[in-house]
This record gives C-alpha cells, sequence and structure tokens, in this order.
C-alpha cells in the first residue's frame, strides 16, 4: 500500500513537469514510471560497484550469464522479473576488425518504421509566357533533397530550363518565402501553396536582367478620405532590365504579363489622367535625378516661353488633389493625359508597407534585387477591367491525373528487422576502439538475446534529424496473437517467445502535440475496450490495427516448451525471500510519508 502511495507521488509530479510539453510526453514519462516503481520495489538497497567487462572472445552464454548477473546485483524487482530483456550489441573497428560484444538489460524495445526516400509534391508552374494559364504538376522528389532537386524534377515534365526557375512560397495573395536553389525540401511543409516561376535568370545571379516581385492591392478610400489597400490576386515574377527601366516601360511589361485575366477599357468606359498614377509615388531619391533634369531641360527648350510659364506648381497641385501629393519633381512628361489602370508603389516582401516611392515616367528607376513592387488599382478599375475567374484558372498536367500511391503500410517483422540491421556509427557518435585508441565510426548490430514476459514495443513514428522533423503516419501490422518472436532470438539454447497482444496505445496529433487513446484487452472475459479520456466503450479485434498505434503491450503465452519463466530464472536467479525478507519490510517503511 505505502510502496504504491510513494509511487503515484512521485508519477504525479513528472506528470506535472512535463504537462503540455510535446507529443513525446507518453513515450517519456511511462520508462519514468517503471523506474520509479522500480526503484520503490527494489528488493537492493545498496548497489554494489561493477565494473563493466568486454566479452574478450568469451563464449556468448558465459558473457550474457555474467551480465544478467550483474545487472540483478542492482536491480532485482518484479518490474525486473517482467519487463526486462537482453540485448546484444556487436562492434565492430573498420581499421583493426577489433569485435566488442556487450549485453545490456532493456525493458522496452524501440523499433524504427522503415521511411520512404521520397516524396510527393504538388507545385503550380507559371510560365512566362503570358497566354499560358499555370499548370499543376505532382512530382516525386527526394525527401532529403534540395529545392534543385525540385526544379530538375519539374523540368523534365514541363520542358523548362531548371536554371530559369525560381520556386516561391504564395501567401495570402504575396510571397510568404522565396527559396533559393541550394534550401532543403525539408523546409517546405505539405500545407505550403508552391509557385515555380519561369524568369530569364534566377534570382540573385549578375545579369542584365532582374527578377521582380509583383504583388496586386486594390486602394481603397474611407470617409475620412485616407486610404487603405488590400491584397488580391496571385503575385507574379517578372524579369525586367537592371539598367535604365523607366516607370513606363515597367508599367507596359507588367500589362503585357497579364494581358490574359486583364482587359484594357475603352475610351467611353474609363479615361483618367496619368497623375493619378504619379501622385502615388512620390520621388524619396527612387530615380536618377541627373536624368530628370536632363530631361526637363530638353523640355523646356522644345516647349515655347508661353507653355513653360502657363504651367505653375499650383496648377500641378490641383491636377493631383484627388490623388497623392505630387512629386516634387515631376517631368512634364508625367503631366500628360493618359489611360493608366494602376499605379505603382514601392513596397516591403509581404506588401503590408510602402517603403519608399517610384519616379513617374522617363526616370530611371532604382531597383534591386530586394525590391518588391505594389501595382494599386481603384475599386472602380479593378471591377471594370480585371478578371478574377480567368486570374484564379490553371491547367492540370497528365501527372495530376495519375493515381497517388497508397498509405505506407509495413509490417512489424519489417520494423524487428531494420532494427537488427547492420549499421555503421554516425559521424557524431563514434565508438572509441581500445586497440587503434582513437574513435572510429564501426558498424553496429544489435540482437535480442533473451525477452521478458511481457514485451513492450514502442513504434518510433517521431523522425528528427538536422534537416526534418516529422511524424511517420505509415500503418503498421501487428498480429492480435501469436506473435512469434524466437526467429528474432540469437540464443540458441533459449525456448520459444510467442506471444500475445493485450494492450496498443494511440497516438492522434502532430509533432507539437497531440491526444492519446488506447485499446486493452481484459483478461478474464478476453473483451477488448477503447479507452478516450473518461470515455469506455466495447471494442472490436478489427479496429486496433490503425496509424495511430503507438506502443504495444503483448504477454507471452505461458506453454509447456518453456525453458524459463523469465530471463531471470534463464540467466542467473535473483536472492530468495529468505534473504530479502528484511529488506523489503525496511523498503515499507522507507516509502512510508511520516509527514
Amino acid at each position: 500500500m505505502w510502496l504504491h502511495a510513494c509511487s503515484r507521488h512521485r508519477w504525479a509530479a513528472s506528470l506535472r513537469s512535463s504537462r503540455g510539453t510535446s507529443s513525446r510526453t507518453l513515450r517519456s514519462s511511462w520508462p519514468f514510471f517503471w523506474t520509479v516503481l522500480h526503484e520503490d520495489l527494489n528488493r537492493v538497497k545498496k548497489k554494489p560497484y561493477l565494473e563493466l567487462k568486454d566479452a574478450n572472445g568469451r563464449p556468448d552464454s558465459v558473457v550474457a550469464t555474467e551480465a544478467w548477473d550483474n545487472h540483478l546485483r542492482r536491480n532485482n524487482s518484479i518490474i525486473v522479473d517482467i519487463f526486462h530483456g537482453l540485448f546484444k550489441s556487436t562492434l565492430v573497428c573498420p581499421e583493426c576488425a577489433k569485435v566488442s560484444v556487450t549485453f545490456d538489460p532493456f525493458c522496452y524495445l524501440t523499433l524504427p518504421l522503415p521511411m520512404k526516400k521520397d516524396r510527393t509534391m504538388e507545385v503550380f508552374l507559371v510560365r512566362a509566357d503570358p497566354q499560358c494559364k499555370p499548370t499543376q504538376y505532382r512530382l516525386v522528389v527526394p525527401k532529403m533533397g534540395a529545392v534543385s532537386d525540385l526544379c530538375s524534377a519539374l523540368s523534365k515534365l514541363s520542358g523548362v530550363p531548371a536554371e530559369n526557375m525560381v520556386v516561391t512560397d504564395v501567401y495570402n495573395h504575396r510571397f510568404h518565402k522565396i527559396f533559393q536553389t541550394d534550401e532543403m525540401l525539408s523546409h517546405i511543409m505539405e500545407r505550403d501553396d508552391l509557385f515555380v516561376y519561369e524568369v530569364k535568370s534566377p534570382r540573385g545571379s549578375v545579369s542584365e536582367w532582374l527578377t521582380l516581385p509583383i504583388c496586386f492591392r486594390e486602394r481603397r478610400f474611407r470617409q475620412s478620405s485616407a486610404a487603405g489597400t488590400i491584397l488580391f490576386g496571385q503575385p507574379l515574377l517578372i524579369s525586367v532590365p537592371r539598367q535604365k527601366l523607366t516607370a513606363d516601360m515597367l508599367y507596359n511589361l507588367i500589362l503585357e504579363r497579364i494581358q490574359r485575366y486583364v482587359k484594357a477599357p475603352l475610351p467611353e468606359e474609363y479615361s483618367r489622367p496619368s497623375s493619378d498614377a504619379a501622385a502615388c509615388n512620390g520621388s524619396n531619391g527612387m530615380y536618377d535625378v541627373e536624368e530628370m533634369d536632363h530631361q526637363e531641360e530638353q523640355e523646356e527648350q522644345e516647349s515655347s516661353p508661353e507653355e513653360s510659364n502657363g504651367q505653375s506648381d499650383d496648377s500641378v497641385e490641383d491636377e493631383n488633389s484627388e490623388g497623392c501629393s505630387p512629386c516634387n519633381k515631376m517631368p512634364k512628361k508625367a503631366q500628360d493625359v493618359r489611360k493608366r489602370l494602376f499605379c505603382f508603389s514601392l513596397v516591403n516582401s509581404y506588401a503590408t508597407s510602402d517603403v519608399g516611392s517610384m519616379p513617374a515616367e522617363g526616370a530611371f528607376l532604382k531597383l534591386t534585387s530586394y525590391s518588391t513592387v505594389a501595382i494599386d488599382w481603384d475599386t472602380e478599375t479593378k471591377k471594370l477591367c480585371y478578371d478574377e475567374q480567368e486570374a484564379e484558372a490553371f491547367d492540370k498536367h497528365e501527372s495530376m491525373m495519375q493515381p497517388q500511391k497508397k498509405k505506407m503500410t509495413v509490417a512489424l517483422r519489417d520494423c524487428i528487422q531494420l532494427f537488427t540491421k547492420t549499421e555503421v556509427l554516425g559521424e557524431h557518435d563514434p565508438w572509441y576502439c581500445p586497440n587503434c585508441r582513437k574513435h572510429q565510426r564501426a558498424t553496429k548490430k544489435f540482437d535480442l538475446w533473451s525477452l521478458p514476459k511481457i514485451l513492450v514495443v514502442h513504434l518510433k513514428r517521431f523522425s528528427y534529424n538536422r534537416y526534418w522533423r516529422d511524424k511517420l503516419d505509415a500503418v503498421v501490422e501487428f498480429p492480435i496473437r501469436n506473435l512469434n518472436m524466437s526467429e528474432f532470438v540469437c540464443d540458441p539454447t533459449a525456448g520459444p517467445y510467442v506471444y500475445d497482444l493485450v494492450a496498443v496505445s494511440n497516438h492522434y496529433g502532430g509533432m507539437g502535440g497531440g491526444h492519446y487513446t488506447a485499446y486493452a484487452k481484459n483478461q478474464e472475459t478476453q473483451q477488448w475496450y477503447y479507452f478516450d479520456d473518461s470515455s469506455v466503450s466495447p471494442a472490436s479485434e478489427d479496429q486496433i490495427v490503425t496509424k495511430a498505434a503507438y506502443v504495444l503491450f503483448y504477454q507471452r503465452q505461458d506453454g509447456g516448451g518453456f525453458k524459463a519463466s523469465s530471463p531471470a530464472a534463464s540467466l542467473g536467479s535473483p536472492p530468495t525471500e529468505d534473504d530479502l525478507g528484511d529488506q523489503e519490510r525496511q523498503q515499507d517503511l522507507d516509502c512510508m510519508d511520516t509527514n
């Protein structure tokens, strides 16, 4: 009674400290609970110091018995009797061929799931041809690949050179991110909307062309006469000349690019002075002043004195009073009455705020690879000229019509084979070879030497490395009864290890958190039940195997062919009850809370 009270107190404290931390809480908490319960029930009070010994050529049976006996001298409880088994670990030095064999106890098996080496991604390709609609493709790319691999796969299907592609993540009518070709695909989530644009030169490269992000904004006027903007449509990446680019050239380039879904208004439908466009753009040093002065001088020479004196600064202000404040240095060419559908603004990368203004016609624009331009529409012009349905239209490539591969299904046997597979230690996890006297990337192999009465199998669904974090939702097919583990046990003298499933812990959710449920079988009635928080309902066997299965609990069948009922009996008997009676009574007193 008091033993369980102490354990419950420490168990509750551990749950409070880890509550809400991550989806790994269950996997990290129940081994801790077993450790706490084992220490409370441990028959050994004074643990002796034991030096670990290598096999050094001795028979496996001798080394295994020695390892298990040493384990019992420090750990001897009912938890050990029921849940503990023995691993065999073999390390081989790649340089001197030194073989190191050790045996280590375990209380549960953590089995890796076979991971797919590739992933499927859906992207939209926006060609440079303005008459072509965006086309949706389904690509198969390396899971640990880079953005350049995505471009190569798309190039094979579309014929567009990979070096002329820019991959972007579009969110809320703007570019959330523009990827570099060397970025890892693991940075791209399944929910991201990927748009790949065909350009004349990659963004950031040194060439005569500049890749310019373009966003669409609708300018709305409130009652207070202050203008606000709302993003709409799909953004664009267009190639513009790096040198000697004027606002008039930029306007024509954009208008040509969007001609598929933007129609020019008829004269009787729409006409406004270009000063509206110029008024939306201030100077702020975004154009070449000398070029402006040179153009003004030429215009003054060409115009008559009467014409020159007839246009004052006040008249310019009156002409632009309906828009924004006029430019301080506006060429007279900008005051010509022309039809403009939109005006320009220099904005930040999210197009949420203006960071500068652009000059009127005739001045050279000073744009860099970090510039983003917004084209601002008034509500009337947008309604009249912008075809939203055509702008959102796209075609589907035949790759989208092909049936997708079914969800990956693996057998529990495959996971066990992967666990016992020989592997090379990682670069950051070397082994110190006593012969070579240095760290080596040795080959390592795990084998099962003995298995416990209750076998706990943890499926390693959460995958972590420096490039990738993901939950593997593959369906693992595990047997409900007659799980034969004998073929995986390397002890030649061991009896049969056949297990029946008694419980399953499920996890629903992702990396940041989730929800746990469970299936468990009543030992007396053999009826399965489903546990979901405070709700308990009967369940059938065909409901148990799901992609949410996380931890499996197997109970060994009691057959007459058993050599021993537990690893403790087969590898070394624990101390007798007479020897440990006083220790157990003392432990009862130690766990009693007298405060």
